[in-house]
């Protein structure tokens, strides 16, 4: 029924309690998990840097492998085959391009998380999510 399930985290409370549903659930239907995060980037804010200020890619992937490995950490995965993925951009974007280019059948997430303006866009990243998914998605309270 899901073969693939995507889980975007962020490693908040929210999205690590989506990451143990998704583990029964991949376990109850033979699944594959992609553990997704998205490294926020000034530019998917739609803002340039300017002054010759760069963000080093290397730093990007530090961060991404850091978010990861804190999602991991202390959850019981079993079998359950889990790829690791990391990109840059914005999340609602890039979790929507994953679930295109990815084959994927459900996607499990929570329901906050810590966005970078997190007053104002609290819930509006699994709320876009949701509205314009092309597949089940489940939202974790």
């Amino acid at each position: 029924m899901f073969k693939t399930i995507l889980v975007p985290t962020d490693a908040s409370e929210s999205a690590q309690r989506a990451f143990v549903i998704a583990i029964e659930l991949a376990k109850e239907f033979s699944s594959r998990i992609v553990l997704l995060h998205v490294v926020f980037t000034p530019e998917a804010l739609g803002y340039t840097l300017s002054n010759g200020i760069t963000v080093p890619q290397e730093e990007i992937s530090i961060y991404g492998r850091e978010a990861l490995a804190a999602a991991l950490d202390g959850i019981d995965t079993g079998n359950v085959l889990i790829e690791k993925k990391q990109i840059p951009g914005h999340p609602a974007v890039a979790i929507l391009e994953e679930i295109k280019n990815g084959h994927v059948d459900l996607v499990v997430m929570g329901n906050r998380g810590y966005g970078p303006i997190t007053g104002s866009l609290l819930g509006s990243i699994s709320q876009r999510v949701l509205s314009k998914a092309e597949c089940a998605v489940m939202i974790v309270k």
